[in-house]
């Protein structure tokens, strides 16, 4: 995904920028020192700082060298600026959704402000500060570890007396009134169980997110699924996992998981991403899929058809979530009396090579 790490590096050298205190005509860093710090390559250094250039921000002098111009606060000034909050930005779905905001917020000659929280609250707090202070006309915001008490519910209540116009995307916290845009999860639990329940399945389990409201409404639609083909006790086949374990679950819970494989015929995975890891661990255990395990994700993400065994999932609306969110966002800040209402998409099914059709229980 390096295309994309460019908005981030743009957004990295503004508040470089501004927390060295740097004045117009200083120097400022060459290419190879971009590329060190951000571990990228040099064409996506270059496309970061032609943006720069364009919004006026660092010129580019052959032969010299790179300098710091007076764009800064020309463009706080004359042009609105936007807020965009993301929990990660550098793989997955997150990049397709950020360029959506992005194209946008061009089209209506809006700059948009970076940031990403790494799912932490305690960094969400500081990029919703370090905003409000620059002076945004509004905000769009994926949620940190929505599922959790925030501890940052009195900085949105601030966000809400200052009448800055803020959605949410991907999801929201049950406490917060602002709008939000995002795909039907619980549909999307629903839909490809029922596609296992189609091909025969009766045995299935889950694997779910804790921490997150998408990993508990994708939970939802599962057992709403499985209720509704007669299995009441499915809850005891699901194993949840923290977000910042994605990636870990399957080294400290390796007999949990092989446990489950043993008592199922299919699992429901929380996204692609821990779909694909349990392509893997079940490879690296001799477990054939979808021979001996079907396995579906949900999002339709890059790792859904680059793996082993092509996924059955649910598409994710990627860059046109972004896009929905963004004109979202532009109502409000056009019409700040007009209540903006919540933009739901419809899941779609998916199908291919990761999920076998059987007729007799395994």
């Amino acid at each position: 995904m390096e295309d994309y790490k460019y908005l981030s590096i743009v957004e990295w050298v503004k508040n470089y920028i501004d927390s060295e205190n740097l004045q117009p005509n200083d120097r400022f860093l060459s290419e190879k020192e971009l590329c060190g710090i951000h571990g990228v390559s040099r064409q996506t250094v270059r496309q970061a700082l032609m943006r720069l250039e364009s919004e006026n921000i660092i010129s580019r002098v052959r032969g010299s060298g790179t300098f710091v111009k007076a764009g800064i606060t020309r463009l706080s000034n004359q042009i609105q600026s936007v807020g965009v909050v993301s929990t990660y930005f550098s793989d997955y779905i997150f990049p397709h959704i950020v360029t959506g905001v992005e194209r946008v917020l061009n089209d209506a000659d809006i700059a948009m402000q970076l940031a990403i929280t790494h799912n932490q609250v305690a960094e969400e707090a500081q990029a919703l500060k370090s905003m409000i202070a620059r002076g945004v006309q509004g905000l769009i915001v994926e949620p940190s570890k929505s599922a959790l008490p925030n501890p940052n519910m009195q900085l949105y209540q601030e966000i809400k007396e200052r009448n800055i116009p803020l959605v949410f995307f991907n999801a929201k916290y049950p406490w917060a009134e602002f709008p939000y845009v995002a795909m039907d999860d619980t549909a999307a639990g629903k839909i490809v169980t029922d596609h296992l329940f189609d091909k025969g399945h009766t045995r299935i389990s889950g694997l779910f997110a804790l921490d997150d409201i998408q990993g508990h409404k994708r939970y939802g639609g599962y057992m709403s699924s499985c209720i509704a083909h007669g299995i009441r006790n499915s809850e005891c086949d699901v194993m949840w996992f923290a977000t910042s374990d994605r990636n870990t679950v399957f080294q400290y819970a390796e007999s949990r998981l092989l446990e489950i494989i043993k008592n199922s015929t299919a699992i429901v995975c929380y996204n692609d991403m821990i779909a694909v890891n349990l392509q893997k661990f079940c490879k690296d255990h001799e477990i054939r899929v979808p021979e001996d395990i079907s396995i579906v994700g949900i999002d339709d993400s890059k790792y859904s058809t680059i793996c082993d065994v092509p996924l059955t999932t649910v598409h994710h609306p990627h860059q046109e979530l972004g896009e929905v969110a963004a004109k979202c966002l532009i109502e409000q800040m056009q019409a700040p009396q007009a209540r903006t209402k919540d933009v739901i998409f419809k899941p779609e099914l998916i199908e291919r090579d990761s999920v076998a059709k059987i007729t007799v229980d395994k």
